[in-house]
């Protein structure tokens, strides 16, 4: 048990401070919203690396994405979802505490989220729900003194999990065809086949056994994170490399490599959502549809060679975007909401626990947007979201490009500067395909100095000091993986 320092009573919830770290402690009678409307179960969807652009409801003609597609037309759909800092640990661990990755310290892939973070598994546990966790988990993360990714093929220790009891994950994996994973009880299982199916219906058991009881139920798929040519055959087959459309800002000297593994992505994308359409389905069944809320959504996007680019860590939209759908019928109804303000991950907890109808911690940095879900506001129109990129790794380290940046993402506009200086301004609506930079053309300054505000604005909330990554490193204790410091000038 961890020492509770102070106790504060909001609603059926205690907030308790935990060495500076707030926590929750249960109260044996958490409050309902009504008789009439208990708590809400809560289904968390997350892919692996699938970007905005890449489903058919987005307008992408090549995808097929049947399922998500009718549930799209059934929810609210976020047009401009983002992902604070967009690659795996950062965004997971965001994701799950509602905060920055400067606040809780994962702003680096396999370092772990420490056991004083309050979570969201932990909040609605104490709020009564049972909770639990199914995939890739990827927030627990190895010692500074062992090899590098030594953690992701071993058990987590359950007091590592973050509250989540039932227990079907793995820290990571990207061989979705030979996958394996740990129990409650660390002892080791094999996924047979493509292991998002079965994950899918260990969800679905993990439904049917507490359909009495409210829970939270967070399933993380690993696809359509590459390796893009794994997808089962049948999915594969689908997709023919020379019939599909490239977006605009990829170049013509990468059209052959783009298709033929935009192919592969595809495949992984249309495996995907015929398990969403299984969970349901599933749903449906157990008659607890209308009040469960159900999100799909993804760590980060994939930038799939717009801009010459590959993958994640870009401030692009094709990395910074992901897809966000919230279903909820006994709240929300049954018609497309299309919203267009801009979301970020860390809105997520804060979001669903305004419409769980549980008090939200002090913790939480992101914002509660329920009363713009259920329509009684609407957005004022100069939301932005921040993004973060404290240290660039691997992929995108100093020596292959990489730099540490901030920016805002508005429903229009994207800005970002690097430490030195303005880099990035993008006027989403009249370039989508964010082909023409303004920074420093004639007639922008007026609009490069007005975002610039709200950018500083957004830092100072976020505390966020803009410092050169070696001194968050130094800050945290982190030691740089293989080549990643090497700083090219």
């Amino acid at each position: 048990m961890k020492g509770y320092l102070l106790k504060c009573i909001l609603g059926g919830l205690a907030v308790v401070s935990v060495a500076g770290v707030e926590k929750v402690d249960r109260d044996p009678k958490p409050a309902q919203l009504s008789v009439k409307n208990p708590r809400p179960n809560v289904i968390i969807i997350l892919a692996d690396q699938w970007n905005a652009q890449s489903l058919g409801y987005a307008g992408n003609k090549d995808v097929k994405t049947p399922n998500l597609d009718k549930l799209a037309r059934r929810s609210v759909v976020f047009s401009t979802a983002v992902s604070v800092t967009p690659v795996c640990s950062p965004a997971r661990a965001s994701l799950l505490t509602g905060q920055y990755p400067l606040t809780h310290g994962v702003f680096y892939n396999d370092r772990p989220l420490k056991n004083e973070a309050l979570t969201m598994a932990e909040i609605y546990q104490w709020a009564g729900y049972q909770t639990g966790y199914i995939g890739k988990w990827h927030v627990n993360g190895h010692h500074p003194s062992e090899k590098q990714f030594s953690a992701r093929n071993r058990t987590v220790p359950k007091d590592r999990r973050q509250g989540f009891e039932y227990w079907k994950a793995r820290e990571v994996t990207h061989d979705y065809n030979h996958s394996f994973y740990f129990d409650e009880n660390d002892v080791k299982h094999d996924w047979p086949g493509y292991d998002v199916f079965p994950q899918t219906d260990s969800a679905i058991s993990f439904i049917d056994k507490n359909r009495t009881t409210p829970f939270l139920l967070f399933l993380a798929w690993g696809p359509p994170h590459d390796p893009y040519a794994t997808a089962p055959e049948n999915y594969r087959k689908l997709y023919n490399p020379a019939q599909l459309s490239l977006r605009r800002n990829v170049p013509d000297s990468l059209t052959e490599k783009a298709r033929k593994d935009l192919a592969g992505y595809y495949a992984h994308c249309t495996a995907l959502d015929k398990a969403a359409g299984d969970l349901l389905a599933a749903l449906k069944r157990a008659g607890v549809e209308d009040n469960t809320i159900m999100v799909f959504s993804s760590d980060h996007g994939d930038m799939m060679y717009s801009h010459g680019k590959l993958r994640k860590q870009k401030p692009w939209d094709e990395s910074v975007l992901v897809p966000l759908i919230i279903h909820y019928p006994a709240r929300l109804g049954v018609q497309q909401k299309d919203i267009s303000m801009p979301f970020s991950n860390i809105d997520l907890l804060p979001t669903l626990l305004g419409l769980s109808g549980i008090p939200i911690p002090k913790s939480v940095e992101g914002t509660d947007y329920t009363t713009i879900l259920t329509g009684k506001k609407k957005p004022k129109g100069n939301e932005a979201a921040l993004i973060q990129l404290p240290v660039p790794f691997h992929e995108y380290n100093f020596s292959n490009g990489g730099r540490e940046y901030r920016g805002i993402r508005t429903a229009r506009y994207t800005y970002v500067r690097d430490l030195a200086e303005p880099w990035l301004l993008y006027d989403n609506l009249k370039d989508p395909y964010q082909l023409r930079n303004l920074i420093g053309k004639p007639g922008s300054a007026a609009l490069q100095a007005e975002l610039e505000k709200v950018l500083q604005q957004k830092l100072a909330d976020a505390k966020d000091e803009f410092l050169p990554a070696d001194e968050y490193m130094s800050r945290w204790g982190y030691h740089y993986d293989g080549k990643d410091s090497l700083r090219v000038n």
